[in-house]
């Protein structure tokens, strides 16, 4: 719980940005990848946390949400702080702890608990292991929530594609339970051939898909904003990457009970079914932008607001694109945080602008989370340049009543 400094520095930081504050770099590393290196964070940076930590292939957005990442990890490590001054930050989670119906209104704490889902960016030179992130049913055994996730890839975050721009989802229509189990039992013989029974999708820009609970999927090279509910659980499915990477066994069961590690019927069972062998499984799944409003009046305004993640009851987000040197009054009945990819100009009473390069510990003026008095009153957006469009990407809560 934020104490009496922390309490100073959150109503500070609601003050001064007119309900409008500034977020933090969160930069989070992962032992078992390799960074993409379209973070925009600086080369020299990509290990700062050092080698034994693993690359550095993820930014995190509006989290309360510490990374699960072993031993040597730091408590804060994947939480977002609140800039409030040179040398005063407080975490995101203290400010919703202490001040969450100021940050997100009555209704969404009385409803949701407050503030239950957060973003990021996924960056990886190469693909990942087919892997499952567990319902709430299951991820419950073990202490923790169930995530349901989303994908949207910006094409300001990819101008390269790296080695595999190609997603694995689920399994083939037909595929049994035993010859899952068989891949599995096939551990240690290198690659165990989990891929053999599933099919990829070409990954395009700008467009997105929707993982729930359950579904295996081994998510290609491009760079990702990731919308998600507030948990960092998985279990991984296959032991040998593009024949390179050995995936050791600890990775099937680091969200599992321990008495069940060795249990098929029951790993099995973290398994939606159904999902994994959807014959539809684009139509259910895929998601590319839909209007978030009149196309005509938008456009007439000089801007334009497309829903990019739509088909989770957990989260949703949004993309804002404000044509060069126009102003913009956005009103949204719940609170959101949001990143900038490209641009630059004003969020309110703030600077605002897409990096084109960052230091590791340097602060930046691309990352903001709005409160719900703010947002429903209207947030003004002005493009402060004559030839760029100004685009930013909002995440917001369970709940947003534009989906309804």
């Amino acid at each position: 719980m934020a104490g009496s400094t922390e309490k100073q520095l959150i109503q500070q930081a609601l003050e001064q940005g007119g309900g409008i504050v500034r977020l933090m770099p969160n930069w989070v590393p992962r032992s078992f990848c390799v960074p993409g290196r379209r973070l925009r964070l600086h080369p020299k940076d990509l290990y700062a946390l050092g080698g034994e930590r693993g690359g550095i292939d993820e930014r995190w957005f509006s989290s309360t949400t510490a990374a699960d990442n072993g031993p040597g990890t730091p408590w804060d490590e994947g939480l977002s702080y609140i800039y409030v001054g040179e040398g005063s930050k407080v975490t995101l989670r203290d400010a919703m702890d202490d001040s969450a119906v100021d940050f997100l209104g009555q209704e969404a704490v009385d409803k949701y608990g407050g503030w239950v889902m957060y973003s990021k960016f996924f960056d990886n030179m190469y693909p990942l292991p087919h892997h499952l992130h567990q319902s709430d049913e299951k991820a419950a055994e073990v202490g923790k929530n169930g995530k349901p996730e989303a994908y949207f890839y910006p094409a300001q975050y990819n101008f390269a594609l790296d080695t595999f721009p190609y997603t694995f989802f689920g399994f083939e229509p037909g595929t049994t339970k035993e010859q899952v189990i068989d891949c599995l039992k096939r551990w240690n013989e290198g690659d165990n051939g989990i891929l053999g029974l599933s099919k990829a999708y070409r990954l395009m820009v700008d467009t997105g898909w929707y993982v729930p609970p359950g579904l295996l999927h081994a998510p290609g090279t491009m760079c990702t904003y990731e919308p998600q509910r507030a948990s960092d659980v998985f279990s991984m499915w296959q032991s040998l990457i593009a024949d390179y990477q050995i995936i050791d066994r600890s990775m099937l069961v680091k969200d599992v009970p321990e008495d069940k590690a060795y249990d098929y019927d029951y790993l099995i069972s973290l398994l939606d079914w159904d999902q994994n062998l959807d014959p539809n499984f684009k139509d259910n799944h895929f998601m590319a932008p839909k209007p978030a409003g009149d196309v005509e009046t938008m456009k007439a305004e000089g801007y334009n607001d497309e829903w990019i993640v739509y088909r989770s009851e957990w989260f949703s987000a949004k993309r804002l694109t404000v044509a060069p040197g126009r102003t913009v009054t956005v009103k949204d009945p719940v609170g959101y945080g949001l990143i900038c990819v490209q641009g630059y100009g004003t969020i309110g009473q703030h600077a605002i602008s897409a990096p084109s390069m960052i230091r590791f510990g340097e602060m930046t003026e691309d990352e903001f989370f709005v409160t719900q008095k703010a947002a429903s009153e209207g947030v003004q957006f002005t493009n402060r340049s004559s030839s760029e469009p100004l685009v930013i990407l909002r995440h917001f809560n369970p709940g947003h009543p534009g989906l309804a």
